[in-house]
């Protein structure tokens, strides 16, 4: 238990505060997620093809390509939008995107995807009895959303985006690549250092199982919450 002891004679700070960094951006890129969601599944349910089109479009290919993947392409290809804006203002250095912004923005489109899916499968389980009763009564669209769709929806949701939230964790993972000081990223950098990665490896796996188990403990909780006369 040396290695993770805190201060200079093992790893334990480290690893905490690369814990710390994993929460952060697993919030971040869930709530930036919602935002993705909350925009795109307007999109899905529209009869207008157009934008029908634009939000199966989506959907379809964040899901459809790897995470990794996608990772990649913000952080170097963003990298390389920025600068070519930049040089049309006549700045010619490099410019490289903060890895935290990179990496929650980028998992956040992710999480957005899957978000979407699970709030328009929940608007389409409302009884559509619930639209006529609120258009009958005379509410206005925004009064209609949020007081009678949305708390229905939040109903149904919940338990699939405990699913969304557990690949949002996971996939922080990944976002070492881009030199973000993760759990992974930590894990790995003591690892090297001690020669011993079954021990830093098997660590990370369990504050990875420690953070899914709280998680899914308020979330739980949330259900019953959003459950309750059910």
């Amino acid at each position: 238990m040396e290695l993770l002891a805190f201060g200079d004679t093992g790893w334990g700070d480290e690893l905490f505060y690369a814990t710390l960094m994993t929460v952060a951006v697993s919030v971040t890129a869930m709530f930036i997620g919602f935002i993705f969601a909350l925009i795109f599944t307007p999109l899905k349910l529209s009869k207008n093809k157009f934008l029908n089109l634009i939000g199966n479009f989506y959907t379809t290919v964040i899901r459809g390509v790897p995470e990794l993947l996608v990772i990649y392409l913000f952080f170097f290809g963003g990298s390389g939008a920025i600068m070519y804006v930049a040089s049309i203002f006549g700045y010619n250095e490099y410019i490289e995107i903060n890895a935290f912004i990179t990496g929650s923005f980028s998992i956040g489109i992710i999480s957005g995807a899957y978000s979407t899916e699970v709030f328009r499968g929940a608007i389409q389980s409302i009884d559509k009895g619930q639209f006529e009763a609120s258009k009958v009564l005379g509410l206005k669209k925004k009064i209609q959303f949020f007081k009678v769709i949305m708390p229905q929806m939040l109903r149904l949701a919940v338990p699939n985006l405990s699913n969304v939230w557990q690949i949002t964790l996971k996939d922080t993972s990944l976002i070492s690549v881009t030199g973000l000081v993760e759990i992974m990223r930590q894990s790995y950098i003591a690892a090297g250092s001690t020669r011993d990665p079954l021990f830093f490896y098997s660590f990370a796996a369990i504050l990875y199982l420690l953070l899914t188990f709280f998680s899914m403990k308020l979330i739980n909780k949330l259900e019953i919450k959003y459950s309750r006369g059910f």
